[in-house]
């Protein structure tokens, strides 16, 4: 199989990342020629906290370094864009799971309804979600319902949830870990919701 240029500088920056004490989640390039961006998304690749706009910093030199090195790219002219994936990233890996214990989560569940509540564990199988149940009537409080264990071979999608009308309860990771996209996303649920 072919090594596409995404992959080879992905192998190629693995240890770079890792020395920084991140996760390589993934490398594209975008563009040719002197229009060439080069994307790097980088996450812990446990816990829950988040990556620091310091780290990416650091991470953001090093990588720049790095590829400043690599006689195997193409020597013309990039623009390098390093960041985390931010909340809108579907998780698909169980790590991506864990590091969201503790946030509201959307997943759809294959032969079930969506399930929207507290990601509350992970375990190698699978996670254990604790739903909400929307109230009857608007203005009620939101209910929780009892937990239930999903395996991981049951699940289509999952989406962590961010929710603004609880503003005070959102913490600064969540917050941080928004990027333009997020919100470009959430701005245009907003307008055809008629908000």
């Amino acid at each position: 199989m072919n090594q596409t240029e995404s992959d080879r500088i992905a192998d190629y920056l693995r240890p770079t990342v890792t020395a920084a004490g991140l996760f390589l989640e993934a490398v594209d390039i975008k563009g040719q020629g002197k229009d060439r961006i080069v994307q790097v998304l980088v996450d812990y690749e446990e816990g829950t906290q988040a990556v620091t706009l310091d780290e990416i910093a650091d991470v953001s030199q090093a990588i720049s370094t790095a590829l400043d090195a690599d006689t195997a790219l193409d020597q013309s002219p990039y623009e390098l864009e390093v960041s985390t994936p931010g909340v809108s990233r579907p998780l698909t890996e169980p790590r991506h799971w864990r590091r969201n214990v503790g946030r509201t989560v959307r997943v759809n569940v294959m032969g079930q309804d969506n399930l929207s509540g507290e990601l509350t564990e992970v375990s190698e199988t699978g996670i254990t979600i604790t739903p909400t149940i929307e109230p009857p009537k608007k203005g009620m409080k939101a209910k929780r319902g009892e937990p239930q264990v999903i395996d991981f071979a049951n699940i289509r999608r999952g989406n962590v949830e961010i929710d603004f009308s609880a503003a005070d309860k959102v913490s600064d990771e969540d917050l941080e870990a928004l990027d333009e996209e997020d919100l470009d996303t959430l701005e245009s649920e907003e307008d055809s919701n008629g908000h």
